[in-house]
């Protein structure tokens, strides 16, 4: 079983991108704070490079920005290429199955998906009574 659940911050904006047959792919990388500092030394923090598809990248394209708290579960995928020197290398990216946004609207940078709220309608109030904080027994 190939499966990985990440929570962390976006280090940068997410980067979106078509194949040439169309799909959606959408690019990110998250900062993860490990649980435990080392005896005496600083927590330190892995980086991991998320990649989101089809509806999954272009939602996460239009509302994720540097600074978001995300959740993300997923497959690690191994990807290799090659390095400037010619050398092959090997990175492994996740490949998201879900993102869940975890900042509240209107935090952070970023802070375009905040929708605006409807308008209270009386007819959806039905049965019940305005009243005063004064009136609340505690």
């Amino acid at each position: 079983m190939n499966k990985i659940i990440l929570i962390g911050n976006l280090t940068h904006d997410p980067e979106s991108r078509s194949t040439p047959n169309g799909v959606t792919v959408c690019t990110f990388t998250i900062a993860v704070n490990r649980r435990f500092a080392p005896q005496g030394g600083e927590r330190q923090t892995d980086f991991f490079r998320i990649n989101a598809w089809r509806q999954l990248g272009e939602t996460c394209a239009r509302y994720l920005a540097k600074g978001r708290k995300v959740a993300v579960i997923g497959e690690i995928q191994p990807r290799l290429y090659e390095a400037k020197d010619g050398s092959t290398r090997m990175s492994l990216d996740v490949s998201a199955d879900e993102v869940e946004f975890l900042s509240p609207r209107g935090e952070g940078e970023g802070s375009t998906y905040s929708a605006p709220r409807p308008a209270a309608n009386p007819q959806d109030l039905a049965g019940f009574t305005d009243i005063s904080s004064d009136d609340i027994p505690f």
